[in-house]
């Protein structure tokens, strides 16, 4: 796969559709089985918060490479009312939902590569990248 790949996400089940295609592209890459894991786990956080706080948006998945390093990429976009306090928002624990607040702090940590951009009343982006050992 060297196409990118893009998924609505409006819905639970368009979440799990993104963490099977996340899973797919992770596998082709060469990442491990925990890395696999990780790569994952962030996908469904981060669609879900997309789903969640924005009411949908649109994931891009594609493979990057960087000399001989192979990476899968993902980010995830939405049009919601963006995030107002960013420094809280990544602080673990803190949530203005139902959830445990460890979304996405939590997938800061589990990918090797992460950016957000926000801004109130303009929705969130979010890419991160997980490279291959």
């Amino acid at each position: 796969m060297s196409a990118e790949r893009e998924l609505g996400v409006a819905s639970s089940a368009d979440v799990v559709a993104v963490r099977q295609l996340v899973r797919t592209v992770a596998v082709e890459v060469g990442l491990s089985l925990v890395d696999q894991t990780k790569i994952v786990t962030a996908a469904s956080e981060l669609a879900r918060n997309a789903l969640v706080y924005a009411g949908g948006g649109d994931v891009r998945i594609s493979v990057v490479q960087n000399g001989p390093r192979r990476g899968l990429k993902m980010v995830v976009n939405d049009e919601g009312p963006g995030i107002p306090d960013l420094e809280k928002a990544l602080t673990d624990g803190y949530t203005t939902g139902s959830g445990l607040g460890l979304g996405l702090g939590g997938s800061r940590r589990l990918v090797d590569e992460f950016d957000l951009l926000t801004a109130p009343g303009k929705g969130t982006t979010v890419t991160v990248t997980k490279w291959a050992r």
